[in-house]
Order: C-alpha cells, then structure tokens, then sequence
C-alpha cells in the first residue's frame, strides 16, 4: 500500500527531474519553441501513472509544436526517470498543458478593467452631489 505522502514525495521527485531535461536533456528543437516549465505532476495511487501539467509561454502555433515534441520525447523522459528514481516500476508519463496560468491572467486582465472603470466612474460623479452618508449629517 502506497502512502499519501510517497505519492507526494514521488510527484515532487519527476517534477525535479522533469525540470531539469527540459532544461538541459530534450534535444528535439519543438521543445524549446515556447517557454516551458513543469506546473505539477499528478501520480496514480499506484505509481504506475503521471501527468506532467506543463505551463507553455508563446504563440498558439509554439504551443502546439511544443506539445507535440513534448508527446515525442515521453519515451526519452521515462527512461530517463528509470534511471534516476529508486522505483520498482517506472510510471508512464502524460504531458498535459496547464491552461491555469493563462486564464488566470485573463482573470486579472479583467478585474484590472473593472477597477479602470469602477475609477472613470467615481471621476464622473458631480463633486456637490450629495451622498448617502452627507445626508445623514445635515440637520
């Protein structure tokens, strides 16, 4: 039986050797098209499975090439995690584009566009208007 934390401990171990081939060990030319970096691994209870959430910085078309040299170079990845993890089996590894990052922009694109208008707003209202706490004081 395989504990919580050795799954956690195991996910933290590809996503560091994951890391550092995209950094220095996958020679296919895709890979570097778009700014890649590892977001979070997700391991099967068994560890007989891994998802590599990769986050890609470009355009849609380095993206997509990025994707596709990503697929390419699995085999690549999980001998090379045979090599390097203490594990009786190797997992097989999913490459699998985290989008959180890009809508979380948007979402920050957006609440920045409410607080713009929100503030054009507040500029518009007329200076001798009275409010509802100025109206409470008089008397």
């Amino acid at each position: 039986m395989v504990t919580d934390r050795r799954v956690a401990r195991v996910a933290e171990m590809i996503k560091r050797e994951v890391s550092q081939l995209l950094f220095s060990g996958i020679k296919d030319e895709r890979v570097g098209m778009g700014m890649v970096s590892v977001t979070r691994v997700s391991v099967s209870g068994d560890l007989q499975h891994a998802k590599v959430f990769v986050s890609i910085y470009g355009e849609q078309e380095a993206k997509v090439q990025t994707m596709e040299g990503l697929k390419a170079a699995t085999g690549y990845v999980r001998s090379t995690l045979g090599k390097h993890l203490r594990l009786r089996h190797t997992p097989l590894v999913t490459f699998v584009e985290d989008k959180g990052i890009e809508e979380g922009n948007k979402v920050l694109s957006l609440l920045s566009q409410l607080n713009q208008e929100r503030e054009m707003n507040a500029d518009s209202v007329a200076p001798n208007s009275i409010t509802i706490s100025d109206a409470g004081e008089e008397g």
